[in-house]
């Protein structure tokens, strides 16, 4: 029984984040500093989780599945697989062995994924009617996170994010930049690339057709430097002469470089003063210490490669941009890279008040980001808001009565967990749920009704109209993932504590 309470108390943890209405957490960190995030990610709070219970640690590893299969839907895996083991608990203190328990689970899930899967919309070839349908999946992802307020505004940013991508998931070409000031409101996308870097004094300050090399190597060796090498010298001007031989080094090398027939110059290191000043002379751009991550998708977004050593200028392949040019976002200058050869990369801009709202907002986006390039994929559209759930719950009632034995009790069970979720919702929102889930059954027995909770009314709402929808991937992700995980612990009998392995002596 151990396993269930943990994996129980999990469940209730997150469970209350779950939802337009859900409310978020704060989380802090035990170590030294003491960091504070904010959060309403299902997956960053059990991830941060300190969790003694092995059960409970199998449902922090399906969040994080989930996490990074489809981004979304943390919390609802968690909820749903604590509701099954909720009512296995009941089932088996009924005396109802585990085993039928789990192939009941599994008829039920099967099932229930049938009934979802006749239930889908497919917009893909209605372009226009495809891009409504992302619009409204964004608004519905966000609509649970930091970006409630302005999710129309946010929605946009991440289906015109998305819409470049044109179809691959790599969501590396889409930079996400926090600049604390301003308002959510304030956030934008940029096509092209934005480095979050100063230009140099006494450089260009605007290119235009810019040939960039993108490099990760040394440029700062005119001073002696040897550490822990003894030179001896007979006078101060032996010194001169090897300091000047190095200064010498470094002007072929930057003549080198300059050789590319470039005019910008990334590098990954310090650049010194010297070559700085040569490469101003050649009229090159030299940006020094750009961040890493930044360099990899510079040089992945122009269409370059990295490069470390300049003896050969044919075998290095550079990257091209139509403007190179400074602007000016709150008190920070940055660099923008405009007409970049890979067409699909943009960067977005997100302003807020302080660095937890900032972080939380990348995340909110983060999650929306990946549903829509899933969606993008596999175009399959369901309704929002408990109205899934509820279609699958009929079904599965429906298979329980027509199964004889005592897997009935199981899929009847089952059923009952899937509506624990439009519950939450509803609980979550203040509502009362026992009245509006009776009412959403009764709906849902008519043909074709597209009944939800409507959380903002407080009422059951026509999800159609209004505009709630979810991607079918992920939903089908959350059923299936947490019917497994459900198993597994259920097929548990007992913890045994193991002993650490014996380290032989070697002797």
């Amino acid at each position: 029984m151990a396993s269930f309470i943990g994996a129980m108390a999990i469940a209730d943890l997150v469970k209350t984040t779950l939802g337009p209405k859900g409310m978020d957490k704060i989380l802090q960190s035990t170590g030294r500093g003491h960091s504070v995030t904010v959060t309403n990610d299902g997956a960053t709070i059990l991830k941060s989780l300190h969790i003694d219970n092995p059960a409970a640690k199998v449902l922090v590893d399906i969040s994080k599945v989930q996490d990074d299969e489809v981004g979304d839907g943390t919390t609802s895996v968690v909820v749903l697989a604590g509701e099954l083991l909720r009512e296995a608990e009941k089932l088996v203190a009924a005396k109802i062995h585990p085993m039928t328990i789990i192939s009941g689970y599994r008829m039920a899930a099967e099932c229930a994924r049938n009934a979802l899967s006749q239930k889908v919309m497919d917009n893909k070839e209605d372009a226009e009617k495809f891009k409504s349908d992302l619009m409204k999946i964004a608004m519905t992802t966000l609509s649970s996170k930091i970006l409630s307020q302005d999710k129309e505004h946010f929605a946009k940013l991440a289906v015109d994010a998305v819409m470049r991508l044109k179809g691959s998931t790599n969501l590396e070409s889409i930079q996400i930049i926090k600049k604390a000031g301003g308002s959510l409101k304030d956030s934008f996308l940029d096509e092209g690339f934005i480095l979050d870097k100063k230009i140099g004094i006494g450089q260009p300050k605007r290119i235009e057709n810019a040939k960039i090399l993108v490099a990760n190597t040394a440029m700062d060796t005119d001073k002696v430097k040897i550490y822990g090498a003894r030179v001896r010298v007979d006078s101060m001007s032996r010194v001169a002469q090897i300091e000047g031989a190095e200064k010498e080094k470094m002007r072929e090398k930057v003549q080198k470089i300059i050789g590319h027939g470039i005019n910008c110059f990334v590098n990954r290191q310090l650049i010194y003063n010297f070559p700085e000043e040569l490469f101003a002379d050649a009229g090159v751009l030299a940006i020094e210490h750009a961040d890493f991550d930044g360099i990899e998708r510079l040089a992945l977004v122009t269409g370059g490669e990295i490069a470390s050593t300049f003896d050969n200028p044919e075998s290095v392949k550079l990257g091209h941009c139509k403007l190179i040019e400074e602007i000016m976002i709150g008190e920070d200058k940055l660099i923008h890279f405009s007409g970049v050869e890979m067409g699909q990369a943009c960067t977005i801009v997100l302003r807020g008040a302080s660095f937890h709202v900032l972080d939380e907002a990348e995340r909110s986006l983060h999650d929306a980001l990946c549903v829509l390039s899933q969606t993008v994929i596999d175009s399959r559209v369901l309704l929002g808001g408990g109205w899934p759930e509820m279609v699958m719950a009929k079904e599965v009632d429906e298979l329980a009565r027509k199964t004889p034995g005592k897997k009935s009790h199981a899929i009847e069970a089952f059923s009952r967990a899937l509506i624990s979720i439009p519950t939450t919702i509803a609980d979550n929102a203040g509502l009362d749920s026992a009245e509006l889930i009776a009412q959403l059954r009764a709906e849902h027995h008519k043909e074709e009704s597209h009944a939800g909770i409507d959380v903002i009314s407080g009422s059951v709402g026509d999800m159609a109209e209004l505009g709630i929808s979810e991607a079918f991937k992920v939903k089908q992700a959350v059923l299936l993932s947490a019917t497994e995980a459900a198993e597994m612990i259920l097929r548990v009998d007992e913890i045994i504590t193991c002993a650490p392995r014996r380290r032989e002596d070697r002797m």
